[in-house]
């Protein structure tokens, strides 16, 4: 079915005879009939993480308590959630400060797997680095700790796919060019 709310003469829809038509092109589709053929597509759940560093361009990983596994600072996209502003919101929540999220370095996308039904899109955001001194709040009721990490050193903390991710987002803030990173396989 193509997109009820595309009356576009080049959709595929056009190619059929009675798209010829001026009514067939032009037709109009009911509130209730696009709702219906957006429920119909699939989706994907998304989140959103900072690269941050210290003025040595060590890492900033965090220990979420429910992970065994270390790692950027970020989360799920709340509903409608645009991914910077969901990235702003996570580091805020999570290490109570609010940064201004730089260019995105990386996109990620992983298949389902497991109880994850769904594949995942990941937006990893450039946050800057942290002056030395600056104080971080650590969100207690979800994570254990943080630390900065050295780049060599990432993989000894974080699984596979997210070293990946951060080695890309390291490399893309150099490079000014944002990654796309797909992840079909464990």
């Amino acid at each position: 079915m193509s997109d009820p709310a595309s009356t576009d003469a080049a959709s595929p829809d056009a190619a059929s005879p009675d798209a010829a038509s001026p009514d067939a092109a032009s037709k109009e589709f009911s509130p209730g009939e696009q709702a219906a053929w957006f429920a119909q597509l699939p989706t994907m759940f998304a989140a959103a993480a900072a690269l941050l560093t210290d003025p040595a361009g060590r890492v900033l990983l965090v220990k979420p308590n429910y992970r065994d596994h270390w790692s950027l600072a970020g989360g799920i996209l709340d509903h409608g959630e645009a991914p910077h502003a969901g990235c702003r919101r996570e580091v805020a929540e999570e290490l109570g400060l609010d940064i201004e999220p730089g260019p995105l370095l990386v996109v990620g996308w992983s298949a389902p797997d497991g109880i994850r039904p769904r594949p995942i899109v990941h937006f990893v955001f450039d946050g800057g680095v942290l002056a030395d001194d600056t104080p971080i709040r650590l969100q207690e009721s979800e994570l254990d700790g943080y630390r900065f990490v050295d780049a060599d050193d990432l993989p000894r903390y974080l699984p596979p796919m997210i070293s990946t991710r951060v080695a890309a987002g390291l490399r893309s803030r150099g490079t000014g060019a944002t990654a796309y990173l797909a992840w079909t396989g464990f």
